[in-house]
């Protein structure tokens, strides 16, 4: 009643027909036992700030989700999920193509999207999935299956290695009419849905942690100063990509490619993503983005820290 309600202790003890001092005892002991928890936010660290702070630094509308600091990497994930999903219910229109790449943050939005009435949308795989061992379709199939039957949606698979061994067998894949058609979808995109990868996090990425690199393939993206990837590119923490030999062979847009779709939703959450997600927003990957609090703090953080050398 003191907490979620805002009843005053006076109104408490009136219902519970109580002294007040009691209901002040009670809510001690509550503290005390840590029943209730009391986080404090300086105004610097609140979401609203933070949200500001990014608009203004990089132009894109921001929703900072509040986590409590104690939560686990997975509930982080989750909550940011929860947050993301709704905006995604809110920004998808009727009759559009939705580019959608998969990973372990977009299979945790997917969990979360609320089923909609049909109205003739187009779900579109945005890179492609398929390793080295023959797998990795499964998982992408898995998430854009969830994100079709939560969007009453039809959805376009795109079946090609997320990396290519060759640059000439990409350039020739990229002529086969299958591969045009989907590819051709995907230039039709209105709104695309993404998250940011790295090496290392709380929540492994899926690129990272499947079999999509072997370990001469991540010291030599590390030796050229690669952070993280969004949509399987590779960028550096300044947002750069062009000449990043690896790049060449992947699958998935670039950068300039998905500049070209209108509304561009990023999804990030956990500390060890902040240089991706600065990478990702100096590249100009997105227009909207769903980050937690440490997240979007600590990203800023890096960029203040860059400022002042």
């Amino acid at each position: 009643m003191y907490y979620e309600e805002g009843a005053t202790m006076e109104a408490i003890s009136s219902r519970l027909r109580t002294s007040r001092s009691t209901v002040s005892r009670l809510l001690a002991h509550a503290r005390d036992r840590g029943l209730v928890t009391i986080s404090l936010y300086p105004p610097r660290l609140s979401p609203a700030v933070l949200e500001a702070e990014i608009r203004e630094r990089f132009g894109v509308c921001a929703n900072v989700v509040q986590v409590n600091p104690a939560a686990s990497e997975r509930e982080r994930m989750n909550l940011v999920a929860q947050v993301a999903a709704k905006r995604v219910e809110k920004i998808t229109r009727p009759q559009t193509v939705v580019g959608v790449a998969w990973g372990t943050t977009m299979a945790a939005v997917a969990r979360q999207l609320t089923p909609k009435p049909p109205s003739g949308i187009k779900v579109v795989q945005l890179n492609g999935a398929v390793n080295t061992a023959g797998g990795g379709m499964g998982h992408a199939s898995a998430v854009l299956s969830q994100f079709g039957r939560a969007l009453e949606a039809e959805v376009h698979h795109f079946v090609v290695p997320a990396f290519f061994d060759h640059v000439n067998t990409r350039e020739w894949l990229w002529r086969e009419r299958s591969t045009l058609r989907v590819l051709e979808l995907q230039a039709e995109a209105s709104l695309a849905i993404f998250g940011a990868g790295t090496f290392s996090a709380g929540v492994p990425s899926q690129v990272y942690s499947s079999g999509y690199l072997e370990s001469s393939d991540i010291a030599r993206l590390r030796e050229q100063g690669v952070v993280g990837d969004v949509c399987t590119r590779f960028l550096r923490e300044d947002g750069s990509w062009q000449d990043i030999e690896m790049n060449r062979r992947c699958s998935g847009p670039s950068p300039a490619d998905l500049a070209q779709i209108p509304r561009r939703l990023l999804v990030v959450s956990g500390i060890d993503k902040a240089a991706a997600l600065r990478a990702a927003l100096h590249a100009g990957t997105a227009t909207d983005l769903v980050v937690d609090d440490a997240t979007a703090q600590e990203m800023l953080a890096r960029c203040g820290a860059e400022a002042g050398r």
